[in-house]
């Protein structure tokens, strides 16, 4: 299968469009190919979890294609955000719990047919503006390993640049989706 590296959410959605039922072996490939030792995601979604969200969809889409405008498109989230059934931890080990449902904004989108692939990376408990302040280790810059990633949305940030995901969530709590040290990602 061809790599899903470096795809855009514009190509992802015309690949998906064309193919749905390419859906599931496509995502498991993309999910498998992913490093789970790379710094800048917390979590990676498990082959059950990543089913548990492609089946329903591709039922869906079957039915109603247009009621499902991000149909397969993988998202990931910062940590900081709940995923219904996925660890949130705010990059704090010791402040990890389950979380019983999804954030709004992750519920919308899976309710568009996005599908959530990992839970990323952040300085912890998103209060820091240089993505170097992890229990979970310092994310890489994308572009030049001498220089910080920026921002505690880091780990969203560089899966984003690196073409991990269609695209993903961040937040700003004290600045770091506009006092930018690093790259700029979509904030919620």
């Amino acid at each position: 299968m061809a790599s899903t590296f470096g795809l855009t959410l514009h190509d992802w959605q015309q690949r998906l469009q064309l193919a749905p039922q390419q859906v599931i072996p496509l995502l498991a490939s993309h999910l498998a190919a992913l490093d789970p030792q790379d710094n800048a995601w917390i979590y990676l979604a498990t082959p059950a979890q990543l089913m548990a969200q492609l089946e329903p969809l591709l039922a869906q889409f079957q039915r109603d294609p247009a009621s499902l405008p991000l149909f397969g498109v993988p998202f990931a989230v910062k940590d900081n955000t709940d995923v219904a059934g996925w660890p949130t931890t705010a990059a704090c080990p010791a402040f990890t719990y389950i979380a019983d449902n999804d954030a709004t904004v992750v519920a919308r989108l899976k309710a568009a047919g996005a599908v959530v692939i990992g839970k990323t990376n952040l300085d912890q408990f998103a209060t820091g503006l240089v993505g170097s302040r992890s229990p979970y280790g310092a994310v890489t810059n994308t572009f030049d390993a001498d220089y910080v990633s920026g921002g505690s949305s880091s780990g969203s940030a560089s899966v984003l640049a690196r073409g991990l995901v269609g695209f993903s969530l961040g937040t700003d709590t004290a600045g770091s989706g506009r006092v930018r040290p690093g790259l700029t990602i979509l904030s919620v």
